[in-house]
């Protein structure tokens, strides 16, 4: 449920042309975790909009930005590769918007030589790498329709060397973004997210400041070109079209129609559920009837099917989110998600024809507010897409709704002492809740970050300057962490399912929980693609103990449709179902036990130690060898 960045960047080890080149690693400062990074923070006079329209101050913007991330790369020993590559990113687009070619070349290399993940590897750097050559090559610039023609010719010859099976989902995503890619789209991105922040602060922190350096590129670079691009793409995907082999049909296990099962009450604790869809699956406490008040005098008013908190921290009775400014919105939303997913997925169905239409035709003004209808869309759906993954294929199985609420507008609703100490004390009061109910497993497809806090503190001003804003992030943090950890904790019979986060991170490193937290009783999950491969998006770290299906699952979304989605958010209810399965066929499991199962039941991946693939039957097959 969190923003997933798109741009990684690359090794300070191979830049070339530079004074970081010249430091020694072993004079440098050691960098523990996302904390120990300085921070940094840019004046900009009048708005971010004007600033990318002018040539003058967006370089004098750009040679500031420079100055900081090579000084720290030359101070700093950075451990994590994912900090590294988001901080040489930022260099890869300044070295073509200064035309630094060699240096912009060098970076790519090194980018490669730092992501692990074979598919994203393959396709980092095409777009750069075409660029430079046609630059070199006609001596002009993509205002010439030579420069047009040499660069379709090179982004060809970088695709046709890339093995189609490998790299199509990859490709295929690229393509469409890329189709909606416009002027409109990222000046209203503008508009709507970074001019109010400049507007109240008269500043951008690092992280801000490399997002507007990466459009300033994109604007300058890719988006003269996006007719090339599109075409190149769309040409390697009808050139390789090829069945990418689905590994996880063959090892699924369906309970359906035994009559030897134990009921499991299992807990989705998300964004909400659509309870109606799940007529007959649900727990439901007889002793509270819908009336507005609080029966049976357990705190909470109406929790028939579950229970549920507000975006401060506050008790609700609603288990789906409600409406609020999206009021009338939704079908239209719902729809252009549906046309995103399509689309990115190579699908051209009738929502991919209106959603082309309508941002086709979209002015800046409308962006803002299209984005918030589709982030709500997303967080609407999110819980009930979940819930009906880990329900799939065990009639023994019912779920205890318990809602949390994000925010979804362009600029975030505050995050206060005081809301975030509610946050903390609802993770204990779910917990007790779920103790009391006998749930076995809860998933949990959602977390915090310290960037995550971070930029909701900037957005709204508030903390300070970037060094306090940043303490206080750390304290927000560590507040939710200790609560979360605690209330975890204090329940040793239940196992908690969590999602790993789709930002390409370490979560030790950018410290976000609950993957920072260490419990026996949790279990940490990335995603997979169709054919067990690990997705560009999938975080990882030391807590990851098992990779499931996140790709293009497909399941329930509020209305009783069927979508596909993609996320960690769909591999994590994919280990509570099996652990849910476990528990059907043998109610005496501990979660410890079943963590175990789990885990030897996954296949290893040879080449990649820390990469096991579930594997639902052979985990049943363990448990039926006793």
């Amino acid at each position: 449920m969190k923003r997933i960045v798109l741009l990684r960047g690359a090794i300070v080890a191979l830049l070339s042309c530079s004074a970081v080149v010249a430091a020694s690693a072993a004079s440098k400062t050691p960098i523990a975790s996302l904390d120990d990074l300085p921070r940094h923070a840019y004046k900009i006079e009048g708005t971010v909009s004007a600033l990318l329209a002018d040539d003058v101050a967006f370089g004098d913007f750009c040679a500031r930005v420079r100055a900081d991330v090579e000084s720290d790369l030359a101070t700093y020993e950075i451990g994590d590769k994912s900090a590294m590559q988001r901080l040489l990113n930022t260099l890869l687009s300044l070295d073509m918007l200064d035309g630094r070619d060699d240096d912009a070349l060098s970076r790519v290399e090194a980018v490669r030589a730092l992501e692990d993940k074979e598919a994203t590897r393959l396709t980092m750097g095409l777009v750069a790498r075409s660029w430079i050559a046609t630059k070199r090559a006609t001596q002009t610039d993509a205002a010439h329709p030579a420069f047009r023609t040499t660069f379709r010719l090179a982004m060809d010859r970088e695709l046709a060397a890339l093995p189609a099976e490998l790299v199509r989902d990859h490709i295929q995503s690229q393509k469409g973004r890329l189709e909606l890619m416009s002027p409109a789209l990222i000046l209203g991105s503008v508009q709507s997210h970074l001019d109010p922040v400049v507007a109240a602060a008269g500043e951008v922190s690092s992280d801000l400041a490399g997002q507007i350096i990466g459009m300033g590129a994109a604007m300058r670079t890719v988006l003269p070109l996006k007719d090339e691009l599109v075409a190149a793409y769309a040409a390697f995907l009808a050139a390789g079209v090829e069945t990418v082999e689905d590994i996880w049909a063959a090892r699924d296990v369906s309970l359906e129609g035994r009559s030897d099962l134990t009921a499991v009450t299992i807990a989705i604790w998300d964004s909400g559920v659509d309870v109606d869809v799940f007529a007959g699956r649900l727990f439901t406490n007889a002793a509270e009837t819908p009336d507005g008040r609080d029966d049976d005098g357990n705190g909470f008013v109406d929790d028939v099917h579950g229970i549920a908190w507000d975006y401060e921290g506050l008790a609700s009775p609603e288990l789906l989110h409600p409406l609020g400014d999206q009021t009338g919105r939704l079908e239209t939303a719902m729809q252009s998600m549906k046309g995103y997913t399509d689309l990115t997925s190579g699908i051209e169905s009738p929502e991919v024809a209106v959603l082309r239409a309508r941002m086709g035709g979209m002015s800046p003004e409308e962006v803002g507010p299209f984005m918030e209808s589709l982030s709500f869309a997303g967080l609407h759906a999110h819980g009930t897409h979940v819930a009906g993954i880990a329900l799939a294929g065990n009639p023994a199985a019912q779920v205890l709704v318990a809602r949390i609420a994000f925010d979804y507008h362009a600029l975030p609703r505050p995050l206060t002492r005081e809301s975030v100490l509610r946050h903390a004390e609802s993770y204990a009061r779910a917990v007790e809740y779920f103790k009391a109910h006998g749930v076995r497993g809860v998933n949990m497809s959602w977390g915090w970050s310290l960037k995550e806090i971070e930029s909701i503190l900037e957005a709204n001003n508030l903390g300070g300057d970037a060094q306090q804003r940043a303490a206080l992030a750390a304290e927000l943090l560590g507040i939710l962490r200790d609560a979360m950890r605690q209330a975890m904790a204090s329940a040793p019979e239940i196992l908690f399912v969590a999602a790993a986060g789709n930002e390409d991170n370490d979560v030790d490193f950018d410290q976000s929980i609950p993957g920072c937290i260490d419990l026996p009783n949790l279990l940490m999950v990335g995603a997979v693609n169709q054919a067990g491969r690990r997705t560009g998006f999938t975080s990882s770290g030391r807590n990851v103990q098992v990779y499931a299906n996140g790709f293009e699952v497909e399941s329930f979304v509020p209305g009783g449709q069927r979508m596909k989605l993609s996320g960690t958010s769909m591999a994590s209810p994919n280990a509570l179902n099996l652990a849910a399965k476990l528990w059907a066929l043998r109610p005496d499991l501990t979660p410890e036990q079943v963590i175990d199962l789990i885990k030897r039941g996954a296949d290893a991946v040879e080449g990649q130690t820390q990469l096991r693939l579930l594997n639902p039957q052979a985990t049943v097959e363990l448990l039926a060898q006793g």
